[in-house]
């Protein structure tokens, strides 16, 4: 008897193999299927919620088992199997550094030193809109998250740059498309995080081979925004500018020394926890002996509070407790689409039109990916359901994990922030408009104006279908994960 046989007698566990499912592989499906149908329904309703997607997500894998001829005990452990799938726990397991190394910079004042430098150039019009597209960029890079980038840059940014002849169109524009960059590009981002892990990728590696595919689009898209970018009526009182101005200070610059250790230690080969500890341990004496912050700010006791203990590091765990979850959730599913046959029958039918063609293969991962992120509107969860896909397809015909990763990411980070029923397009329109409160000559930009301009995004999305279609940047996956230039033969 192996000792996995052994193991499962001693606990009465077994790891399930197969499953039957009413209707087939159609069944096995049902899960996501509900769980998409979900999200696009709550998405247009515009009630799309975090927990709102987990709740979409039980219910799916509840009808599943509904779905299951075989016993439904065999069911359950299957789910179970599908949940401790390590990829699953490493992704919220990086989640959970990430956001604390997030909320540390930004406790650090860094958004606010960044938005000092815009304010102290004197640009104005395109100019400063091609700015603030460069400084969100850099701080959606630094926190990796584009969301935060997204309301910290609506907030400060946005109003200044109105103030000083920027389109409020362009500006907001300018805003999303920084944080598509750093949504894609940073090593602590949510979707690089979970488009390496679910392709068996290394962080550091993924991040060195899609450099290239940011900074193609980027070039083009600062170009755009300083010629286009000019030409607002809305002109701020003096007064009030002055105001904005003397509320930003330079101090928080400093916080780009952990974010430059972090990028050098992942890069470099460092495992990504490893960076983000080093990053977290460095930012913290940075923010109490610089003055900028107490300790209190990075963690405190507060007993009169829901949490007892408050800060930038609880923060950054909480702010991801409803996505790690989800992905638990939607991995458990995706595993159940293996268990019915759903996964082999989706992609034997993908191959029939596929053939033996690699640039097919690719186009069917672009189109796939894209699909998910048009109808899903919180992009990381749309990549995790499109992830065992691309896992499939891409192994399939040999791709290197890489480029599947590569094309997994940049896809999802583009179309989550331009299409105007996306969450961050909606967090962002919802705070020019919470920030009208406080200035009265604020234009309120809608999500249906801005999408066209969301430079970066579009251009990198055509970027990865060029990609795709000619083959630039493709690597085949060799014996031992070595990238090679020609497809290994069988």
């Amino acid at each position: 008897m192996s000792d996995n046989e052994e193991l499962e007698k001693a606990t009465g566990d077994k790891t399930i193999q197969k499953l039957d499912f009413r209707l087939g592989a159609v069944g096995a499906a049902i899960p996501l299927l509900f769980f998409v149908v979900w999200a696009i329904s709550i998405s247009v309703l515009q009630l799309s919620s975090e927990v709102g997607l987990v709740m979409g997500a039980v219910i799916g894998l509840t009808l599943g088992l509904l779905f299951c001829r075989s016993k439904w005990e065999d069911y359950a452990q299957g789910l179970f199997d599908g949940l401790a799938q390590p990829v699953g726990v490493i992704a919220m397991v990086a989640w959970f550094y990430a956001g604390m190394f997030a909320q540390v910079l930004q406790a650090g004042g860094l958004v606010e030193g960044l938005v000092w430098i815009g304010a102290i150039t004197g640009l104005t019009g395109g100019l400063f809109v091609a700015l603030t597209f460069l400084l969100a960029a850099t701080f959606s890079t630094a926190v990796g998250t584009g969301y935060g980038t997204t309301v910290a840059f609506c907030t400060l940014m946005y109003p200044a740059g109105v103030a000083v002849g920027a389109d409020p169109v362009f500006m907001f524009a300018a805003i999303l498309a920084g944080a598509v960059f750093g949504d894609n590009l940073a090593p602590v981002s949510d979707t690089t995080i979970v488009s390496a892990t679910t392709q068996d990728a290394d962080v550091p590696g993924v991040v060195r081979s899609r450099f290239k595919y940011a900074v193609v689009a980027a070039v083009p898209a600062v170009i755009l925004f300083a010629i286009f970018g000019g030409g607002g009526q809305t002109q701020a009182d003096q007064g009030a500018l002055d105001a904005m101005i003397e509320s930003t200070t330079p101090g928080g610059l400093i916080m780009l020394a952990p974010f430059a250790l972090v990028l050098i230690l992942a890069l470099s080969g460092h495992h990504l926890l490893t960076s983000l500890t080093w990053g977290i341990i460095s930012s913290i004496p940075l923010i109490v002996l610089s003055g900028l912050g107490t300790f209190g700010d990075i963690i405190s006791f507060n007993p009169d509070s829901d949490t007892i203990v408050e800060g930038a590091l609880v923060s950054g765990l909480t702010g991801y407790f409803n996505m790690a979850i989800l992905i638990l959730l939607i991995v458990a599913a995706a595993h159940l689409l293996k268990l019915g046959g759903t996964m082999d029958a989706i992609t034997k039918g993908l191959i029939k039109w596929i053939k033996n063609s690699v640039r097919k293969a690719e186009f069917a991962i672009w189109g796939i990916v894209a699909l998910l992120n048009s109808a899903i509107t919180i992009n990381t969860a749309a990549e995790i359901a499109a992830a065992p896909f691309v896992k499939e397809l891409g192994t399939k015909y040999q791709i290197h994990r890489y480029r599947m990763a590569n094309m997994l990411d940049a896809v999802t980070s583009a179309l989550g922030y331009i299409f105007p029923w996306g969450a961050p397009v909606l967090l962002g329109w919802s705070t020019i408009k919470t920030m009208q409160g406080q200035y009265d000559w604020l234009p309120i930009v809608e999500p249906t104006a801005v999408f066209p301009f969301v430079f970066q995004g579009w251009f990198l999305v055509i970027v990865m279908l060029i990609a795709a279609l000619t083959g630039w940047g493709l690597r085949f996956q060799g014996k031992n994960g070595e990238e090679l230039k020609e497809r290994p033969r069988d």
